[in-house]
């Protein structure tokens, strides 16, 4: 009997610690994207991490006791996905209150004006939620005429760097033809010298009101809480805040603290650049905030400047002019207007080397060919004095591209941040803006991943719920599928040959998106030691037909080892 209980002792001992597994995930296609972009059939979790991926036999054999085994039943598991671009406050906030209509055209925009009227004290502001011209079926800026669909309320439409106004919001904030331009704006005037309510950068003239309920913390954290509970829900296991300030980061530490992430997130650190450029630089260096400081639920990634505007108003900084066109969809009322750069080359230079002392990764928002080109003007003088590469500093959104803007990222080891959503919805009005020709290199991902540069997907996520009519959607399939197709709404392929494939796709969403977090060790790819954020979808992202990637969904996710949504029936 005592040798037997020796034998017993030892076999206990031989059986490895990995059998002793927590979750079994098998009967599946498991999409590894590890450098072989291989295929496997099993999962096995331990704790947070992935044990070990393989075949059925090889998987099932890890199986103890209290292993949880779930049967994939042929399905597809993905890795976590990560959207590396979103704005999850402003996005959950939006639609705390009251759910809000898709604004597709200026008639939508005037019937939810009427209604709001109708339940807004006389004489109150009503402000139309952010919208992007290009999107609306006229293809135009609406302007005062438009927005005196109700004339008891001064109504403000916010396009974001270009604002409109009704005759009361004009009369209210003292705007009149005799009202000077702001500092790199306008009040745009119609053809009887009166102002038509187009304000071109011009927004501060608008004398809004104090918030009279001004978006308390409470309402910051329940609006979090929700969005990040949503992006889960779409398959996103970690997302990148684009742009947080002290505030922010004070609600995403409150809300870990308290009821903890329902993803992981790494944030952006935008700061207030239209300030003296020693203030900044103080700022800058007093700051204790760092890259990569945190862990792999919240973490700072990027330092964040604004560089130029968007090109959905206009403003976007471009190599050529906006040309005739812009008068009907911006408001412009110069054709040689090229947009607007809003920190000069010497500035933002002083700004960067500040950050890059400090050991910042860099970016800004660029959105115009120009914005690109004063920025990788940065990145180059910085490169003379330490090699760039290392901080993967990177263009954020970096909508028209250059072949010599390409060229040049590459050589130093830039990496991309890209929103392929806007190859679908804003290229129809973008076309009549530069022509056909000048649209070459809006997102030429083809190029860019050719010319070895990693693009990180993201879907610049501002407003509303819903994953796929929100503002911008933040469905990852949806946005792998304009990537891979480059449909617009119209139905036509822009530019073909920048086409990707459907693992390029699945890429920007999962190892180069955590390249560029600096979590490729910890994420991107389904392998042992890896954190164990898995996505099991509808059908098989590999193989359905191309048009039914849009209509992907996931039906279970798999957090930190845990399953957090869904299931297999």
């Amino acid at each position: 009997m005592k040798h037997w209980h020796l034998f017993a002792l030892l076999i206990m001992l031989a059986v490895p610690a990995m059998a002793q597994t927590d979750l079994i995930l098998h009967n599946g296609k498991v999409v590894t994207v590890d450098k072989a972009f291989s295929i496997r059939q099993a999962v096995a979790v331990k704790g947070n991490t992935i044990q070990a991926v393989g075949t059925d036999k090889e998987i099932l054999a890890l199986r103890g006791p209290e292993t949880q085994v779930i049967d994939l039943k042929g399905r597809t598991l993905l890795p976590g996905l990560i959207d590396a671009h979103v704005h999850a406050i402003g996005g959950g906030v939006s639609e705390l209150k009251e759910k809000l209509p898709i604004f597709d055209s200026i008639a939508t925009i005037q019937k939810w004006v009427a209604e709001k009227a109708r339940t807004t004290p006389k004489g109150e502001w009503i402000i139309v939620p952010r919208t992007l011209p290009p999107r609306l079926k006229e293809m135009r800026f609406p302007n005062r005429a438009d927005l005196d669909v109700v004339t008891t309320h001064p109504v403000a439409f916010d396009g974001s760097y270009v604002w409109g106004a009704n005759t009361l919001a004009l009369k209210v904030s003292g705007i009149t033809k005799e009202t000077p331009n702001p500092a790199g704006g306008e009040v745009v005037k119609g053809e009887d010298g009166e102002p038509n309510g187009i304000l071109r950068n011009a927004a501060s003239l608008l004398k809004l009101p104090r918030r009279a309920a001004p978006v308390t913390e409470a309402e910051k954290l329940a609006g979090l809480e929700k969005m990040l509970d949503l992006y889960l829900a779409a398959g996103l296991t970690t997302v990148g805040e684009r742009a947080v300030n002290a505030e922010d980061v004070g609600v995403f530490r409150k809300l870990r603290a308290t009821k903890g992430l329902g993803t992981r997130v790494v944030m952006t650190w935008l700061i207030n650049s239209n300030r003296p450029v020693e203030e900044i630089e103080k700022e800058i260096k007093g700051s204790a905030w760092r890259s990569n400081q945190g862990d792999e639920w919240l973490k700072f990634g990027t330092f964040k400047v604004t560089l130029d505007g968007g090109q959905s108003v206009g403003t976007a900084y471009q190599r050529m002019p906006y040309g005739p066109f812009g008068r009907q969809l911006y408001g412009q009322t110069n054709p040689e207007a090229r947009g607007f750069l809003f920190i000069e080359p010497d500035k933002l230079l002083r700004i960067y080397r500040a950050a890059y002392g400090m050991g910042w990764q860099l970016t800004a928002h660029v959105q115009g060919g120009a914005a690109i080109d004063n920025l990788l003007d940065a990145f180059e003088a910085l490169n003379k004095e330490k090699p760039i590469a290392a901080t993967r500093s990177h263009i954020m959104h970096g909508s028209f591209m250059s072949r010599e803007a390409i060229d040049r990222a590459a050589k130093m080891g830039i990496v991309y941040d890209g929103q392929a959503d806007w190859l679908h919805f804003d290229v129809p009005a973008l076309e009549q803006v530069f022509g056909y020709q000048n649209m070459r290199y809006f997102y030429p991902l083809r190029s860019i991943i050719d010319a070895g540069i990693p693009v990180a997907g993201g879907s610049d996520h501002m407003m509303g719920h819903d994953k796929r009519t929100a503002v911008n959607p933040y469905d990852p399939f949806y946005n792998m599928w304009m990537a891979i197709t480059r449909k617009t709404t119209q139905g036509k392929v822009i530019y073909p040959e920048e086409r990707i494939t459907r693992e390029e796709a699945l890429k920007t969403y999962t190892v180069w998106a955590a390249y560029m977090q600096f979590s490729e060790k910890t994420k991107g790819s389904i392998e042992a030691g890896k954190l164990a954020d898995l996505v099991v979808i509808d059908r098989d992202y590999l193989t359905c037909p191309e048009d039914e990637i849009k209509k992907i969904d996931p039906v279970m996710v798999v957090l930190d080892g845990k399953v957090r949504k869904g299931g297999i029936r």
